[in-house]
């Protein structure tokens, strides 16, 4: 399906990368023993190959199909990581636990309905969803770096990300009713 230079094309690897560096960043959090500094290095680092992917791939035009899957799959599963790891931490957490997963599980479902029913699919993510990704990634670095947050600090950035996660959801709802709407690919090539 995907051809051997898309595969393994820098960005794409970045995105492996990426991947591969979540179960090193949990196990560095989750273990007491380690200081949180190496935890927040292996986060700082899989930001700087997000924002390097990108660079690359449209620097040199090497934006692929597999790429629009690979990168913002890096990004969910990095910021579900660590959503669940600060679960521990703080209890407000649950609220945008659960928001976030409504949210992913929504996308992925319409995605998959409406590339199944006419062969679309959406075209990147709106200004929500990338106001609403860059917010969990500030507020999850933040509750990195300032460790001694007051929980009332910690809780107001909780619910900002919770809001702004529902409010990207919500945004996503209309581009969804139009994608689902418009007529399979094969009809519109027959017309």
């Amino acid at each position: 399906m995907y051809s051997r230079k898309e595969i393994f094309s820098v960005p794409n690897l970045l995105g492996y990368f990426r991947i591969s560096l979540i179960p090193v960043f949990m196990y560095l959090f989750l273990k007491p023993e380690i200081p949180k500094v190496y935890a927040t290095v292996v986060v700082g680092i899989s930001s700087l190959t997000d924002m390097f992917d990108g660079l690359i791939a449209r620097k040199f035009n090497m934006i692929t199909e597999l790429g629009k899957l690979i990168d913002p799959l890096a990004d969910k599963l990095t910021q579900g990581a660590l959503i669940i790891c600060f679960l521990l931490e703080y209890p407000l957490m649950w609220v945008l636990m659960c928001i976030y997963f409504v949210k992913e599980c929504f996308m992925a479902a319409m995605g998959l309905i409406i590339l199944r029913k006419n062969g679309q699919k959406l075209n990147g993510a709106n200004m929500y969803g990338k106001v609403s990704t860059a917010m969990v990634y500030i507020v999850m670095f933040l509750f990195l770096l300032i460790y001694d947050l007051p929980l009332a600090v910690v809780n107001t950035l909780i619910i900002i990300c919770a809001a702004s996660t529902l409010l990207a959801l919500v945004s996503y709802i209309p581009a969804f009713v139009k994608l689902y709407r418009l007529p399979k690919e094969d009809d519109k090539a027959s017309r």
